[in-house]
């Protein structure tokens, strides 16, 4: 299923890295793409980085009495031990491995892909990053959390002590009351225990929302894990000597 999707591609001339930015539930691609102009005052843009910002599909969510709404995958209660509904998030990975495959088809390797969200969404990155894909370059979670006893923590489970995973930066807002910190810091320390490494950011005035701060932390954060290819430049000609065979004074 391609989803719909806004596209910021890269200011420069080559576009070497990808960075997808999955919204929360209810939101859209283009909700989310405002609340950054908003607090960055620009889109998010790199010169070497392509941004993705796609929209979940419409399907029926319980929290909100079966109502339609655009979520990433369908959930019972919004609670960390309610058990994941695992059919769902099924499919949405097939949705996830093929937004992945067109990138690396477009030439951009696995390692210099990030993915991440806001929420739901983060979960989501979660599940991108250390369950279908460990070849990722990193994920990014903001005020997000995995359900206790996730098909991720399984995942990671398997894995052999020397296998590189994904680096991970999570941020949290202290005051955030649909989904407390401490889910969030628990999902951080359960990753941590099965080899993950990163960090766990708290912002003690946050909300359930994104700050302009945690914005900027995630700009940074991606350009030192996908970095601006250097072009590699001829070495000059060694400086030809004056047929005088004069120095110039030191």
């Amino acid at each position: 299923m391609r989803l719909i999707e806004k596209v910021f591609n890269p200011t420069g001339k080559k576009h070497t890295g990808t960075l997808i930015f999955f919204h929360g539930s209810g939101d859209t691609g283009n909700g989310l793409t405002e609340w950054i102009r908003f607090l960055l005052g620009r889109d998010m843009e790199f010169p070497h980085i392509k941004v993705i910002i796609p929209t979940a599909p419409v399907q029926p969510y319980t929290p909100m009495g079966g109502e339609n709404s655009n979520v990433w995958f369908n959930r019972k209660r919004i609670e960390m031990d309610c058990p994941e509904i695992r059919t769902s998030l099924a499919s949405i990975y097939d949705t996830m491995n093929e937004l992945l495959v067109r990138e690396v088809a477009a030439g951009v390797p696995l390692s210099r892909i990030i993915v991440g969200g806001f929420s739901m969404g983060g979960a989501l990155a979660l599940h991108t990053a250390y369950h279908l894909n460990r070849d990722l370059g990193g994920v990014f979670a903001i005020s997000s959390f995995l359900n206790t006893g996730s098909i991720v923590y399984d995942s990671l489970d398997s894995v052999s002590s020397d296998e590189r995973l994904p680096e991970l930066l999570m941020m949290h807002g202290e005051r955030d009351t649909l989904v407390p910190i401490e889910w969030g810091q628990t999902t951080f320390d359960e990753l941590a225990k099965l080899g993950v490494r990163g960090q766990f950011i708290a912002h003690p005035n946050a909300l359930h929302e994104i700050k302009k701060d945690q914005l900027m932390r995630v700009i940074d954060w991606v350009q030192k894990l996908i970095p601006e290819p250097v072009d590699e430049k001829s070495p000059s000609p060694p400086p030809k000597e004056s047929k005088s065979g004069k120095k110039g004074k030191l």
